[in-house]
């Protein structure tokens, strides 16, 4: 199905909107290397304590995962939970609001295994 004229004249006139246009945004706050990665065992696991993480993570420092999960913590994607026992620990899990990025991180797994499978014929 090709989009509509609505559909294009909508996401030119998004992007001269104050803010610029909104894909832009979104990929501001999801976008990288890691994020999506983060989100999606966040997205299957639930609540994920930060060693638990960066063991899921294959390939990622332990500060780069620091600064990605201050950044999603920082847009109200992800919330930090410090647990006081001793020695006391860090959890993430995702706050409702990032929750609704659900749909689109599953659309983003299921293009990219199709196009994965695309590239290897």
């Amino acid at each position: 199905m090709i989009p509509s004229v609505y559909f294009y004249t909508a996401l030119i006139m998004n992007y001269d909107e104050p803010f610029g246009c909104s894909v832009t945004t979104t990929l501001n706050v999801i976008g990288g290397r890691w994020k999506p990665v983060i989100l999606f065992h966040l997205l299957e696991n639930g609540v994920v304590r930060f060693n638990q993480l960066k063991r899921m993570t294959d390939g990622i420092t332990q500060r780069m995962l620091t600064n990605q999960l201050k950044e999603l913590v920082s847009d109200g994607i992800v919330e930090r939970k410090v647990i006081e026992v001793v020695p006391p620990h860090v959890e993430y899990l995702l706050t409702d609001y990032g929750k609704t990025l659900t749909p689109i991180l599953i659309e983003m797994r299921e293009w990219g295994a199709k196009h994965a499978e695309k590239q290897s014929l």
